[in-house]
């Protein structure tokens, strides 16, 4: 029996970037018309690798810098949200080249907070597994705060919950603009053993 779900649903690529380099900050994104994806994630990505050096988001697990399965090879953001954070930060638009953005979609409400292990499938058979949800940073805020001075310190705050996710590639394949990736969740009830957490002695 299956133990992921298929939704019905589906969102669609508006948008796809890569940031080549971290020569500078703030991001310096660059958008693409399509996106061929390895094992790797997307080569010319500064996110690309199957392992990683572990950054402040594992701190409680790893020393900085241990080398990992790298889950975040790609950094997937939804049009609606993006719209919802230029609107409070009182701007028209946020340009995902700002974000670091891989991948902006627009069709599936809450995005932010899929299920990890969540699926998008394009209609070949592309697959990205949802790893976490990606927490703000300085680096946005810093790019937005260039290009409209007085609009990026509130980026942090405004932006909590509405970041998007991270992802990894389970089949590798090619994006394309306009293309349906296709969501699929896990099935499993949520967690309740959150009230009782477990302290290390």
């Amino acid at each position: 029996m299956p133990t992921l779900v298929d939704t019905g649903l589906a969102a669609r690529i508006t948008w796809l970037g890569t940031v080549p380099n971290r020569d500078r900050a703030p991001i310096d994104g660059v958008a693409l018309d399509e996106m061929t994806l390895g094992w790797e994630g997307y080569a010319a990505e500064v996110h690309a690798g199957l392992t990683r050096p572990s950054c402040s988001r594992v701190k409680n697990l790893y020393p900085r810098g241990t080398e990992i399965r790298n889950t975040r090879q790609l950094s997937i953001l939804s049009a609606e949200e993006l719209a919802g954070i230029a609107a409070d930060l009182d701007l028209d638009a946020i340009d995902p080249r700002w974000l670091g953005a891989s991948v902006v979609v627009e069709g599936l409400r809450d995005f932010t907070h899929l299920p990890p292990s969540s699926r998008l499938q394009s209609e070949d058979g592309t697959t990205l597994t949802v790893d976490l949800l990606n927490g703000p940073c300085q680096f946005p805020a810093m790019s937005i705060e260039e290009a409209h001075p007085g609009h990026g310190k509130a980026f942090k705050r405004v932006a909590e919950g509405r970041r998007g996710v991270v992802a990894w590639v389970e089949r590798p394949g090619r994006l394309r603009i306009g293309d349906a990736l296709r969501l699929f969740v896990p099935e499993q009830r949520a967690w309740t053993g959150q009230a009782a957490p477990v302290m290390a002695e």
